[in-house]
């Protein structure tokens, strides 16, 4: 399927400034604070989130808990949807989630891929990654356009 083409951003930028406001949108966000991670929009449609995994998001069993992989999925998700609009900040509306192997430390990657939707409601999917080249789990998002302008968001702002 052919992605729609976020040819001009909000603000009448092309779509790599659209991206890299996206990717300073995702750095500038308070919740990334509790991450070591930094998101890539590689092209319209594809994200990538690398981050690292560490004992601090352990869960009782001396693995990575489950939110850690929620988080990265949907933002790799989420971020390869919404570099195909250039004018709203999406909303993750439901996402479903697969473990494929327990993660412990070290670097991840999650790579969001654009499946479907070019108007309202977009799909997207995820993979993570561990250093070994093991995929750890997947997901598939649904993603709705909000009211929310991204022009009005301080971290997409300031770089468009």
């Amino acid at each position: 399927m052919t992605p729609p083409d976020p040819a001009r951003a909000a603000d009448g930028t092309g779509k790599d400034a659209h991206f890299r406001a996206l990717e300073n949108l995702y750095a500038c966000a308070p919740v990334n604070v509790l991450f070591d991670s930094s998101l890539e929009i590689l092209e319209a449609g594809r994200a990538r989130i690398t981050f690292q995994a560490n004992e601090r998001f352990y869960h009782a069993a001396g693995a990575t808990h489950g939110t850690l992989y929620f988080k990265m999925l949907d933002d790799a998700a989420f971020y390869a949807a919404n570099s195909l609009v250039s004018d709203r900040f999406l909303l993750t509306t439901g996402f479903n989630l697969h473990f494929t192997k327990p993660l412990r430390t070290g670097r991840v990657i999650a790579e969001g891929t654009w499946i479907s939707g070019k108007r309202r409601v977009f799909i997207a999917e995820a993979h993570l990654m561990d250093e070994e080249g093991d995929e750890i789990g997947r997901g598939t998002g649904t993603f709705m356009r909000s009211h929310i302008a991204l022009s009005g968001l301080d971290g997409y702002r300031q770089q468009a």
